[in-house]
């Protein structure tokens, strides 16, 4: 059976995910066949897996990193908020229902035995799991039939690194008040400590360092630095949310075609190409679909949560939700409806993925309550009119991973019609294009589901217009490359510059500087030991 590694952080945030998934590419170069985990998961950034089953996205990150296929084995427990105190609860990959928080505490220690076989199915064939907690191990208001930190620890017999956060200040009482607040029998299985996101000269550290050591008798085994690293976030606290992504300094260039307004003002360098206004919707899931875009030089992508961040974007891209009706409401209180119908009117593209299509559309009926049976939302919606769709929402989920091509870009994005498109579906609902519209389906797919394929057509277009059930959709081909050159040439620009990696290579690239990092500050020596040794 292989040997388990755990990392506990003393908040949310505080880099269990990216610790964990630089243990996962260090053990690998090390020669060892290694798995992620993490019992319990809260994040609406989920993946599908080829089998069809949901899983949380770190645990993908983390197995890509350990260069493994991902399994729902290493997340057997999903949860995706669907309102402040209800979530969806999915075990093994499978949607259980919604419950609300009383009702799941309640209910989750009948779901250890789930836990205990997605664990021992990885450990039977890894050498090293590394397990992440969640949160933190001290919520004293929740440590009874807890399974995700020190419950999890006992459960694997694991040893414990805990990882606080310097960056949002009062490291040394996060990581002695987290000590002291666990029970007698729960300090030993915290064998190190971390400080993360550290900037600056560690030498000052080092007085509280060594004061540290001597109030909880744990050692420092290393102060991680504040890393630069492009590697995917998984939750609504990544700072991608927050401000705007994108290179917009550096080796960027406008270049001003020959037969350019001569009173056009000279473009300078370090200036954007292309701007994308991703809505920031309260309920926002898979912001990942957009990784690839903000990398493009010349593109620079914000996420927009007011009509005062709204600004003149040559593409709006309204992303999944896990509530699209509550969303949609949301986004015609706060008038950034308004906007975006304005910006179709000019001549913008906008472009629906998921949830965001069904929003485009007329109509979003929910006969079953599958959205609105909480909360007493209305069944039937009006849509933002965009595209010619009708949605209705279905008990059963769409789960599936999808390949195919474009058949109608939206108006201006010619270059992309015929292109490779790869990703998958996770949706309650089915839209259909309206007869005598005009309008056409955006793309062809072929979905295969296990032992199950089939052709399908998908999404609608109109004008400039266009939606989508894909998420992961720009990640395929060079597809958000083919995106980003046609906003530009819309313009009589051109990009001057390009990615030389692909998408695979730089993610590869990514975990590698990642875990090279980590490596040289985190002592790997007494990393190893705790392996050996144990709890």
């Amino acid at each position: 059976m292989a040997k388990a590694i755990m990392v506990q952080g003393t908040m949310s945030n505080a880099g269990k995910s990216l610790i964990a998934a630089a243990l996962c590419r260090i053990f690998r170069q090390d020669g060892y066949r290694v798995a992620p985990f993490k019992s319990q998961n809260m994040a609406l950034n989920s993946f599908i897996t080829k089998e069809g089953l949901e899983m949380g996205r770190a645990q993908v990150v983390q197995a890509q990193a350990a260069g493994v296929e991902p399994s729902v084995s290493m997340n057997p427990i999903l949860l995706k908020p669907t309102g402040d105190s209800v979530s969806q609860v999915i075990v093994n990959g499978e949607v259980l229902g919604n419950f609300s928080a009383q009702e799941y505490f309640a209910m989750k220690q009948s779901l250890v035995p789930e836990i205990r076989k997605a664990y021992r199915r990885l450990a039977e064939d890894a050498d090293i799991i590394v397990i992440e907690g969640a949160g933190s191990p001290a919520e004293i208001n929740l440590k009874d039939h807890d399974i995700v930190n020190m419950g999890m620890a006992r459960l694997a017999g694991a040893p414990v690194l805990l990882a606080g956060d310097i960056d949002r200040g009062g490291v040394f009482a996060q990581l002695y008040g987290t000590v002291m607040l666990l029970d007698e029998e729960e300090r030993p299985y915290i064998k190190g400590l971390i400080i993360n996101k550290f900037r600056g000269d560690r030498s000052i550290l080092t007085p509280g360092l060594k004061q540290l050591e001597g109030l909880t008798g744990k050692p420092v085994f290393g102060v991680i630095p504040y890393l630069k690293i492009d590697i995917d976030d998984e939750d609504s606290l990544s700072e991608r949310l927050t401000g705007t992504e994108g290179l917009t300094q550096g080796s960027l260039a406008r270049t001003v075609p020959e037969q350019a307004d001569p009173l056009m003002p000279e473009y300078v360098r370090h200036q954007s190409l292309v701007e994308i206004d991703v809505i920031r919707l309260p309920r926002l899931s898979n912001f990942t679909d957009f990784s690839q875009l903000a990398r493009i030089p010349g593109v620079c992508l914000r996420y927009v949560g007011s009509i005062r961040e709204f600004g003149q974007p040559d593409i709006v891209i309204l992303p999944g939700t896990k509530s699209t009706v509550a969303d949609l409401l949301w986004l015609r209180e706060s008038g950034l409806e308004v906007l975006i119908k304005k910006a179709a009117a000019q001549g913008r593209a906008v472009i629906g993925i998921c949830g965001g299509y069904q929003m485009l559309g007329e109509t979003l009926r929910d006969p079953d309550g599958v959205e609105t049976g909480e909360g007493g939302l209305p069944q039937l919606v009006r849509g933002i009119g965009l595209l010619p769709v009708d949605t209705i929402f279905l008990p059963e989920k769409t789960r599936t991973q999808v390949r195919g091509e474009i058949l109608s870009p939206a108006k201006g994005f010619d270059a992309l019609k015929g292109r490779r498109i790869e990703g998958y579906e996770i949706h309650m609902g089915r839209s259909v294009i309206r007869e005598g519209s005009g309008a056409e389906p955006f793309a062809r797919l072929h979905a295969q589901t296990g032992g199950y394929s089939r052709e399908k057509e998908d999404g609608c277009t109109a004008g400039t217009v266009c939606g989508t059930y894909v998420h992961g959709i720009f990640d395929a081909d060079d597809l958000a490359w083919r995106l980003a050159e046609s906003a530009v040439e819309k313009k009589g620009l051109r990009l001057t510059e390009r990615a030389v990696l692909s998408q695979e290579a730089y993610r590869e690239r990514q975990y590698d500087l990642l875990a090279a990092s980590v490596r040289q500050n985190l002592d790997m020596e007494a990393v190893y030991r705790m392996l050996e040794e144990g709890v």
